[in-house]
């Protein structure tokens, strides 16, 4: 169903599923990560991702919200961005239709992604952006689902 864009924070967004743009070893980290965990509750967060750790790069894995409006994270780890020819591009394409996958097969009627990538692992912003949308339209094509693109900065005029 419908994909809006939106400028707001992520951990603060009242859906069924948000997505955290994790690493593989499912660790706090900062930017969204860190907000995510400490939003959530860091301890509760870091013991569930524990249990589920590591993942591969494209992969996506489930956790309760604990702390959060939403029910469920979805952690997935987008690629770090080299030069654009390492298969980034399909890497970043397989963390939104995997944690799309999980959204569904648990039952999520909406969720909310950040711009996966874009951040300290480099994906060019309008790129990711791209790569996104064009995932997720695929994705929702045929899906009773609603997602929102949570983005900052540079492409908040969008909105």
């Amino acid at each position: 169903m419908p994909l809006t864009i939106v400028s707001q924070d992520i951990t603060k967004m009242a859906v069924d599923a948000i997505v955290n743009a994790a690493n593989t070893a499912l660790q706090m980290g900062g930017g969204v990560c860190g907000a995510v965990f400490s939003a959530a509750g860091a301890s509760e967060m870091r013991a569930a991702c524990d249990k589920l750790a590591p993942i591969r790069t494209g992969e996506a894995v489930v956790t309760p919200g604990f702390g959060l409006p939403a029910k469920f994270v979805i952690h997935t780890a987008g690629p770090v961005y080299h030069d654009g020819k390492h298969g980034e591009e399909q890497l970043l394409r397989d963390s939104y239709t995997n944690s799309l996958k999980r959204a569904v097969e648990n039952g999520c009627k909406s969720v909310a992604f950040p711009l996966i990538s874009s951040g300290i692992y480099g994906y060019p912003k309008e790129e990711a952006l791209s790569v996104a949308t064009s995932a997720i339209r695929e994705f929702i094509a045929d899906r009773d689902i609603d997602v929102y693109l949570a983005v900052f900065g540079r492409l908040a005029h969008l909105v």
